[in-house]
C-alpha cells in the first residue's frame, strides 16, 4: 500500500522537475533579451549624460556584438565541459555586475568597458540554456520547451523599454542601470540555489564521460556550418525588418508614422504568438527543415509583395502580422534542427557555434540596411529581406536533406 503511494509521488516529482527547469531557464532567457536592450533603450539618456554623439554610443553597441560574437562558440565548449548551470549563473551575475558598475560610474570609458563585459555575459545564454533544456526535457515536449524559451526572450525584449524608461523617468538614469544590475543576479540566485529543480538529467550524466574526447573538428560538421549560415540569414532578415521597416515604410508607402509603428508592433506581437504555435508543430513532426522552408517561402512572398506593391495601411499591417506569425512558427523547428545536428553530449558547443550567426548578422545588417536607405531605393530594405528569407528557405531544405541522409546512413550501419 505504502509502496503503491510512493511511486505516484516519485513519478509526479519527476514530471515536475523538467517543468521547474524550463521556468528558470526561460527566465534567464528573458533576462538575456532584457539586457541586450539596456544600452539601446537608454541611448537618448546616455547622449545627454555622457556628452557624446550617436557614433560614440554606436561604437559601444558594436563592441557588445563583436565581443559576444567572438566568444559565443568558445563558450559552448566551456558549457559542455564545466556544466551549463554554473556557466549560466556566472553569465547572469556578470551581466548584472556590468550594468551596476555603469550605474555607479557613468562615464564613456566605463560604457565601453561595460559593453565588453555585457557582450561576454551575453555569449553564455544560448549554449547554456539549450544544453540544459536538451538534456532534461522529455523528447515529446522538447519542441514546446524551445518555443516557451524563445517566447520568454520576446517577453524580455518587450519589457525592457517600458521598465527601463519608466524607472529612469521616476528616479534617473543611474537608478535604472542599478535596477537592471539586480535582475540577472536575482535569477542567477534562483538557478544556483534551486539545484534540485535544475539538476543534471540522467542523459546529461551519461554523456559527460565522453565530452572531453570531442574536439572542435567533431562538432564543426557541414550541418553545423550550414546552420550557422542559416542563423546569419535569420538575423539579417529579422534585423532588417525590426530596425528599418518603419523608415522604409514611410519612404515607400502612403502611411503615417503611427501606422508604420503599428505594423512593426503587429509583426513582433504575432511572431511571439507564432513561436508558441510552432512549439506544438515541432513536437508533431520530424521534418523540421521542411517546416522552416515552407514558413520562410510564405514569408518571402509577403515581404516581396510589400517591397513591390503600393498597399493601403490596413493591408500592410495585416501583411506584417502574417509575416511575423510565420517567422515565429519557424523558430522551434530551427532549434530542433540544431539539436538534431549536434553530436551526443555537445549541444552546448553546437548552439554556441550556430548562435554566432546572430552576431554576424547583427554586425553586418545595420551597415547594409543603412547603406540601402542612404544610397539605394528604400524598397530594397524589404527586397533584401525577401532575398535573405528565400535563401533561408533553401537552407531549410538542405538541412532536412542532410538529416535524412545521416539517418539513412545510421540505419544501414546497424
Amino acid at each position: 500500500m505504502v509502496s503503491g503511494m510512493v511511486r505516484p509521488l516519485a513519478d509526479r516529482e519527476a514530471l515536475q522537475r523538467p517543468s521547474g527547469l524550463l521556468v528558470v531557464v526561460s527566465a534567464a532567457h528573458l533576462v538575456s533579451h532584457f539586457y541586450i536592450l539596456v544600452l539601446p533603450v537608454l541611448i537618448p539618456l546616455f547622449k545627454n549624460a555622457l556628452g557624446v554623439g550617436f557614433f560614440e554610443i554606436g561604437l559601444a553597441l558594436t563592441t557588445f556584438n563583436v565581443v559576444s560574437g567572438l566568444t559565443q562558440a568558445p563558450m559552448g565548449f566551456v558549457v559542455d565541459r564545466a556544466g551549463p548551470r554554473l556557466v549560466l549563473v556566472a553569465g547572469l551575475c556578470l551581466g548584472g555586475l556590468a550594468f551596476a558598475i555603469l550605474g555607479l560610474w557613468t562615464t564613456y570609458p566605463v560604457l565601453i568597458a561595460v559593453a565588453i563585459l555585457a557582450g561576454l555575459a551575453n555569449c553564455v545564454y544560448h549554449p547554456a540554456n539549450y544544453a540544459l533544456l536538451a538534456e532534461a526535457i522529455p523528447e515529446h515536449r522538447i519542441g514546446r520547451a524551445f518555443s516557451l524559451h524563445t517566447f520568454a526572450g520576446f517577453a524580455g525584449g518587450a519589457l525592457a523599454p517600458p521598465i527601463l524608461l519608466g524607472v529612469a523617468a521616476y528616479a534617473g538614469l543611474n537608478t535604472a542601470l542599478l535596477f537592471a544590475g539586480l535582475v540577472g543576479p536575482a535569477v542567477g540566485a534562483v538557478l544556483l540555489l534551486g539545484g534540485r529543480i535544475t539538476g543534471t538529467s540522467h542523459r546529461a550524466r551519461a554523456s559527460e564521460s565522453g565530452r572531453s574526447r570531442h574536439g572542435f573538428a567533431s562538432v564543426l560538421s557541414p550541418a553545423i556550418i550550414g546552420l550557422t549560415g542559416f542563423f546569419t540569414l535569420l538575423a539579417l532578415s529579422s534585423g532588417g525588418i525590426q530596425s528599418f521597416a518603419v523608415v522604409a515604410l514611410l519612404a515607400t508607402q502612403d502611411v503615417t508614422l503611427a501606422s508604420a509603428n503599428v505594423a512593426l508592433t503587429a509583426y513582433l506581437s504575432c511572431a511571439a504568438l507564432g513561436v508558441l504555435a510552432g512549439g506544438f508543430l515541432a513536437d508533431r513532426t520530424t521534418s523540421h527543415g521542411y517546416v522552416a522552408a515552407i514558413g520562410f517561402s510564405l514569408t518571402t512572398a509577403i515581404v516581396a509583395g510589400i517591397a513591390m506593391l503600393a498597399l493601403p495601411a490596413a493591408l500592410i499591417i495585416g501583411a506584417f502580422a502574417c509575416a511575423g506569425f510565420l517567422s515565429g512558427i519557424i523558430m522551434p523547428s530551427r532549434d530542433m534542427l540544431v539539436r538534431k545536428a549536434a553530436p551526443p553530449g555537445m549541444v552546448g558547443r553546437a548552439f554556441g557555434i550556430v548562435s554566432t550567426g546572430f552576431n554576424i548578422g547583427g554586425i553586418i545588417g545595420p551597415l547594409l540596411f543603412g547603406w540601402i536607405m542612404d544610397n539605394a531605393s528604400p524598397r530594397w530594405v524589404f527586397g533584401a529581406c525577401a532575398v535573405f528569407m528565400a535563401v533561408t528557405a533553401l537552407f531549410g531544405i538542405a538541412s532536412e536533406g542532410r538529416a535524412r541522409r545521416r539517418l539513412a546512413a545510421e540505419v544501414s550501419a546497424r
